[in-house]
């Protein structure tokens, strides 16, 4: 015997197909135990599948009409007729239905499809367009009240015993109490937000059911957990609430022996949206599509459980959130263990190195395994009301490999309750090590530049450490003289000793400066005065400036706040730019050479030094090019000492500038952040230097 199956009907195994029929479609197995139940099953006869699906259709059936047309079913493997059946309210619904047997290969009774219509007086009362609107459809949740009993004892049969606050009170502890066992996809769609049915799913009714109706929920709970009869619907009429256009309210008890504490709760009403549900399904079908394919990986977080401790933190009179994290680090924790991660993208996945979307649907924590002060600052921005925050830091993959990346994270709206948290990492290793390649290049020019410097200088070098070593040389002897006296004055050798020692510190001292400027090792920050690294840095020109009958007229300001910067790089810009200057001026007459140096602080706190002299000045086609690498304007020059001067001023935070003067000659300025500004840019950049590159090694 074969299925006899309508033509006209989509076949049950599709439930694509069967979702979209006009006709009710019914699969039940050969006890009448329901396997499906389409859409339009559920308009037919109220109950929504999850309330219908795993049970028998007996206990729908009036009782003299339980056993329908079962006999000829089984025997001619087809019947028609018409069934009553019971809906949630109670009355019987009429039905025009076809059942056929499907069968096994071996012959033997697979299951039964039903097809039906309803019918009212014997006609058929048919669906708008033959169409079935998911608006008509009910958003249904099946609910676990186990946790709930306390809080229903304590209001059952007690209403009258309770100022109205403290009732509506109890009542909203019911369903904060009550838990999300399974919704359908338009319960879903109206509250899940994007998150979906999976992560509504274990998480109190409260924290997606609307505010206003909350205590009338809780009252039909309380009332349907406590009324002795399965299937009873208990039922209220609930005002639009912005989500549904004039709802309706259902709630009754599985009637099943196995589920004690399960409820069923259907919401009947038309979405309060001009658009329609195509719209929509659309919309978030092109969001997830978008979101998916993004380049950038999207980790989509549930953080609604820290924004209720925040908000009971704010209620305690809490202010200032870092300072208690420092004192309660558990509650960092906290969030790493329990703040579950809903969704991810495919470049999440790539990045973390994970085969699917399940290797990172997990608590935060592994995201920032290596870097708990992150999520720290996470928690602080969402505590203090930021729409976003973004860091450097370094995360984890699933092989144990350390990636550089920027972290990213946009916090939800204030006020709402649905706390959406997005994430966004971008891997950054190979532009972190580019950039610490290049540093690193920046560095050896740098080195290599100091070096050319001190080899223009090497006179001036010798000049300075002949000027201690000949006092040495002179004071020895003379005190070898005094010594081989018959009379010794032993003050006169005391005097002539220290005078060397003296000397001798002079020398080291020489000795050092130039050392510190020969050695190559990493720059080191700390607080300088300007004034001292410009004085500094005269001494290693001044015999430059002696030999060549240069005036050096220098004007240093009083009470200069501190340059936060490396000594040994500003002092090889204060010498580039000396050096230029004593080039620039050589040509002129002895009367005419002269070099005025000047530091000074603007208004805003910019500390600056100025260099001007009385040279030729700067060619005007020159003067945009003057700073770039290896371009200059002498014939036996590299072009890198001002390109170096650029890029350390600028690594300094700061600002080079040349200008020719009205008078003749060039001016330079050099302006350098003061050290209070310094800190709130510099370190920044300090620390994203220490997290994300390696520091150049000293060949020192």
């Amino acid at each position: 015997m074969t299925a006899l199956v309508s033509p006209a009907a989509p076949a049950p195994d599709d439930p694509g197909f069967a979702e979209l029929a006009s006709e009710s479609v019914i699969l039940f197995d050969m006890t009448g135990r329901v396997r499906y139940w389409n859409p339009a099953a559920e308009i037919l006869f109220g109950w929504p599948p999850l309330a219908i699906v795993g049970r028998t259709l007996a206990h729908l059936s009036p009782p003299a009409d339980a056993g329908g047309g079962w006999r000829q079913l089984l025997q001619e493997g087809r019947w028609q007729g018409i069934v009553q059946r019971r809906s949630p309210a109670g009355a019987y619904v009429g039905a025009a239905v076809r059942q056929h047997v499907r069968y096994h290969d071996d012959g033997t009774p697979r299951d039964i499809v039903e097809y039906g219509q309803g019918v009212s007086n014997g006609k058929r009362p048919g669906y708008p367009d033959d169409q079935v609107n998911d608006a008509r459809l009910a958003a249904t949740w099946e609910v676990d009240i186990s946790g709930a009993w306390d809080a229903i004892a304590s209001v059952a049969g007690q209403h009258e015993a309770f100022e109205p606050a403290a009732l509506d009170s109890r009542l909203r502890a019911v369903v904060q109490a009550a838990r999300i066992v399974e919704v359908n996809d338009r319960t879903a769609r109206l509250v899940g937000g994007n998150r979906g049915r999976g992560l509504m799913v274990g998480q109190s009714v409260a924290d997606f059911w609307p505010v206003g109706s909350r205590a009338t929920l809780g009252e039909l709970i309380v009332e349907a957990a406590c009324c002795g009869t399965d299937d009873a619907v208990h039922r209220r009429a609930l005002a639009s609430d912005g989500i549904l256009r004039d709802p309706t309210l259902s709630v009754w008890r599985t009637g099943s022996d196995a589920e004690p504490d399960r409820l069923f709760v259907a919401v009947n009403g038309a979405a309060d949206d001009d658009r329609s549900y195509p719209y929509l399904r659309a919309s978030e079908a092109r969001y997830r599509k978008l979101i998916h394919f993004m380049p950038v990986a999207f980790w989509q977080v549930d953080a609604s459980r820290m924004g209720k401790i925040y908000a009971e933190l704010r209620a305690r009179g809490v202010t200032d959130f870092e300072r208690y994290l420092e004192e309660h680090p558990e509650l960092v924790e906290l969030a790493a263990t329990t703040v579950p991660v809903t969704d991810v993208n495919r470049s999440a996945i790539q990045l973390i190195g994970g085969s699917n979307a399940q290797d990172l649907i997990q608590p935060v924590g592994y995201l920032f395994a290596q870097s708990l002060d992150s999520l720290r600052r996470v928690m602080i921005g969402r505590f203090s009301g930021r729409q976003n925050y973004s860091e450097f830091m370094k995360v984890r993959r699933l092989d144990g490999r350390i990636l550089d990346v920027r972290f990213s994270v946009t916090y939800p709206e204030p006020l709402l309750e649905l706390d959406t948290t997005i994430f966004s990492l971008e891997d950054v290793t190979d532009r972190l090590r580019m950039e610490s390649q290049l540093r690193q290049i920046q560095a050896d020019f740098s080195h290599a530049a100091r070096i050319s410097t001190l080899g223009e200088l090497t006179s001036s070098i010798a000049h300075e450490v002949n000027q201690p070593l000949a006092a040495i040389m002179t004071n020895a002897e003379t005190s070898l003289r005094w010594l081989a006296r018959s009379d010794i004055d032993l003050e006169k050798v005391r005097q002539l000793t220290a005078r060397i020692a003296a000397s001798a510190r002079r020398a080291d001292d020489i000795v050092g400066r130039i050392r510190g400027m020969a050695a190559k090792q990493p720059p080191e920050l700390v607080a300088l005065n300007l004034n001292e690294v410009v004085q500094e840095s005269l001494l290693f020109v001044r015999h430059e400036v002696d030999t060549r009958a240069i005036r050096v007229m220098a004007s240093y300001a009083r009470g200069l706040k501190p340059v936060t910067g490396d000594r040994i790089q500003l002092q090889q810009v204060v010498v580039n730019l000396l050096i230029n200057a004593i080039q620039a001026v050589e040509a002129r007459g002895e009367t005419d050479r002269e070099i005025a140096l000047a530091t000074g602080a603007d208004p805003d706190g910019v500390i600056w030094f100025r260099l001007r002299d009385t040279g030729p000045g700067v060619a005007p086609e020159h003067l945009g090019r003057i700073f770039e690498g290896f371009f200059t304007t002498k014939d036996d020059g590299m072009g890198i000492g001002l390109a170096i001067c650029h890029s350390i001023v600028a690594a300094h935070g700061g600002s080079i500038t040349v200008e020719n003067r009205p008078d003749g000659g060039a001016e330079f300025r050099v302006s350098l952040p003061g050290e209070t500004r310094a800190a709130r840019g510099g370190q920044a950049a300090e620390r994203k230097a220490r997290t994300s590159a390696p520091t150049a090694p000293s060949d020192d």
